[in-house]
This record gives structure tokens, C-alpha cells and sequence, in this order.
């Protein structure tokens, strides 16, 4: 596994259908190498501090492997970058990708925290009212990486699995719980066991697991 592209942006005003939006999302490729810190990439940045970015939200992640489904569900060509991510992988999907694994990348070293939420500004950005839906049910949402150890990254560098979770908690179950399964006493649990959990989801799957 390889970065493909690595993406970058900061904060713009850009114009989505009409509407105006400070956000980040409309990434470029970068040679690189940049330097990967605690808070993401140098030369990007996010519109939105409350939903957007963070230590546990530092690098985003989504693989190419999902761009031909969204361009049969958009009927459009999906431009870099297409959901706004750092890096553009291939093989790295839901099902295989799991919560607290270790991965190296440059001489940066990255863990998983959680999965991508998508967001109304995504939905804006491709003029689909229905787009947040469309994404949490077909599971391809993506993921982020905290940074255990900043360094140097550019694009064609391997991400190398350095350490499983052993709990082996996946993108997808976490992303099925949350979104279509809240009431799954037994899956809440798993998920919350996981210590890598992000802190924002810690406190969902606790709302969830107290509302039962």
C-alpha cells in the first residue's frame, strides 16, 4: 500500500451551487515531502474546528477504490481528492482497515481512530441533499489517523502495517453500529473497548450504550 496522492488545502471560501462555505475540502496534490505534526499536514487546514480536524481527526483517508461507485451514484467524473481526504489509497477499505492499527508512512508513524462522518458541506459540494445518507449507508465514509509520531511524508510512500489492534474491530463494524445498529448492546461494546477509539466517538458510543 502506497499513498497515491497526497492532499492539501487550507481553509477558502468556496462557492457550492450558490451557496458560500469556508472550508477546506477542495484539496490539491503535493510532491511533498511535508511534514506530517500532531495537527495534520503543514499547508492544510479545515473550515470547521468543531467537526473538522484535531488530534484524532489529523490526517484523512478514503480510498480510490470507492470513486467508480460515486461516480455511477453522482453520474459524474469525481475530481482529486474527491471527499476532501490528505491521502488517496487503494486497498484500504472499511472491511479491512481497523480501528487502533499502527501504520508507518514517511518517518511518520500513524494509528486509526475512527471513521470519517460525512458532512452537509460534502453534500453541498456535490449538490446532493442526500449525499450524507448515501455515504453512511453504503459504508464508504473513509477514515482518519491520529499521529503518534510527526515526520516526513510524500506521495508514493508505503504505508506499512506496524501493529494490529487486537480487538480487530473494523472500520465497517464500527461505521454499521453507529449508523444502523444503535441498539446493538454487544457491538457498542466492541467498539468502546478499543482504547484507540477517538475521543468524539467515545462519547457517542456512551450515549448510545446509556440510552439503552
Amino acid at each position: 500500500m502506497i499513498v497515491n496522492f497526497l492532499n492539501i488545502g487550507m481553509a477558502k471560501k468556496e462557492s457550492f451551487h450558490g451557496k458560500d462555505f469556508l472550508t477546506g475540502m477542495c484539496k490539491k496534490p503535493a510532491a511533498g515531502p511535508l511534514l506530517l505534526t500532531k495537527l495534520g499536514f503543514e499547508g492544510d487546514g479545515v473550515g470547521d474546528h468543531r467537526h473538522h480536524g484535531g488530534e484524532d481527526k489529523a490526517v484523512c483517508v478514503y480510498s480510490l477504490d470507492h470513486y467508480a461507485y460515486w461516480k455511477s451514484v453522482l453520474g459524474i467524473e469525481m475530481p482529486g481528492a474527491a471527499f476532501g481526504e490528505n491521502l488517496s489509497v487503494v486497498g484500504m477499505n472499511e472491511d479491512a482497515v481497523c480501528i487502533g492499527e499502527i501504520y508507518t508512512i514517511g518517518t511518520a508513524v500513524v494509528q486509526v481512530s475512527q471513521p470519517r462522518q460525512p458532512c452537509g458541506t460534502l453534500a453541498a459540494r456535490y449538490g446532493r441533499s442526500d449525499l450524507v445518507k448515501l455515504v453512511a449507508d453504503s459504508g464508504r465514509t473513509g477514515f482518519y489517523f491520529r499521529v503518534l509520531t510527526e515526520g516526513q511524508v510524500r506521495a508514493g510512500d508505503a504505508l506499512a502495517l506496524m501493529e494490529r489492534d487486537p480487538r480487530g474491530v473494523s472500520i465497517a463494524f464500527a461505521n454499521g453500529i453507529f449508523h444502523h445498529d444503535r441498539t446493538n448492546r454487544d457491538g457498542i461494546e466492541k467498539v468502546l473497548a478499543v482504547p484507540a477509539l477517538s475521543g468524539s466517538w467515545q462519547r457517542s458510543f456512551l450515549e448510545l450504550k446509556h440510552r439503552l
